[in-house]
């Protein structure tokens, strides 16, 4: 089997965001995955995958962070790569200052680079915020965390990479309450604040954009109607541009204010819509649960 055939995906970002969660994720669908892959060894484990007749490395993953030895010279080896034509996918991991420290502060977890830091989580965190800013740049796929559960994580990981489509364009569809901040992945924004609010109708305050009275209620005027269809004229103009660019991963991202009617309404209805074109395309209702 040569590298061309494989599937090879680096789990990388900040400590504490979910790596160890993402790697058992894609452990579940099929990966061979290898944790703390040491940077110096990255080029030649990638060779002996491609390499090899197992079927069990045609799906490849490996996690490659701040607690390596060499890890500034992640960039080079990935260059390396690139250079030959051998194909890879990083997953990026990340989450903001405040929620990492409060979970090294619940798990009592040391940061691997506290030591270097006389013990400062917060001076840690800062510094791998550094240290892997370049890579988090040409990251395929960047995830924030923070506002993430662990299923929710594992839900995410397992919708992108459960197709198995090598070099199709991923997208994913997600919704947002602006009451809890814009997705920090998002690649396009849509505020949909503007469209007929459910919470306001006592049958339908306490169902979601996933219910079909709600949808009908969201979708029940000509306004509504108009907006939808140039937001879907922008997004269909654009997905060829982005594919053409060399993008990997895009995420649409439809906000209201809640997270909970609307922005799922909508963005269920684009879901459906470019699902029909692109079948690597995914949902994700980030707000949805919450009160």
């Amino acid at each position: 089997m040569s590298s061309r055939g494989m599937e090879f995906v680096i789990i990388s970002g900040l400590s504490g965001a979910g790596k160890t969660i993402a790697m058992h994720s894609l452990e579940d669908i099929g990966f061979y995955c290898v944790d703390n892959l040491p940077v110096q060894l990255l080029l030649t484990f990638y060779d002996l995958c491609g390499k090899s007749t197992d079927s069990s490395m045609k799906r490849v993953a490996v996690v490659a962070d701040a607690r390596g030895e060499g890890f500034s010279n992640l960039l080079s080896a990935l260059k390396t790569l690139r250079a030959q034509n051998k194909p890879y996918k990083i997953l990026y991991l990340c989450a903001d200052l405040p929620v990492l420290t409060s979970r090294f502060n619940q798990t009592r977890r040391k940061h691997p680079l506290s030591k270097k830091y006389s013990g400062s989580i917060e001076q840690a965190i800062k510094a791998e915020i550094e240290l892997t800013n370049e890579l988090k740049q040409i990251a395929d796929y960047v995830f924030d965390t923070g506002k993430m559960s662990a299923i929710q994580l594992k839900e995410r990981i397992t919708s992108v990479f459960s197709s198995g489509e090598l070099g199709s364009m991923s997208i994913t569809c997600m919704s947002f309450g602006f009451k809890y901040g814009i997705p920090s992945e998002a690649h396009l924004v849509f505020d949909v604040r503007c469209m007929p609010n459910p919470f306001y109708v006592s049958s339908l305050k306490h169902k979601t954009g996933n219910d079909k009275d709600v949808a009908d209620y969201v979708f029940g005027n000509e306004e509504s109607v108009t907006l939808f269809n140039r937001i879907m004229d922008y997004i269909n103009f654009s997905l060829p541009l982005y594919a053409s660019e060399g993008k990997s991963h895009l995420v649409i991202a439809v906000g209201c204010t809640g997270g909970k009617h609307r922005s799922v309404a909508v963005a269920d209805k684009i879901y459906n819509s470019i699902k029909s074109k692109n079948t690597n395309t995914t949902v994700y209702h980030r707000d949805i649960n919450k009160e």
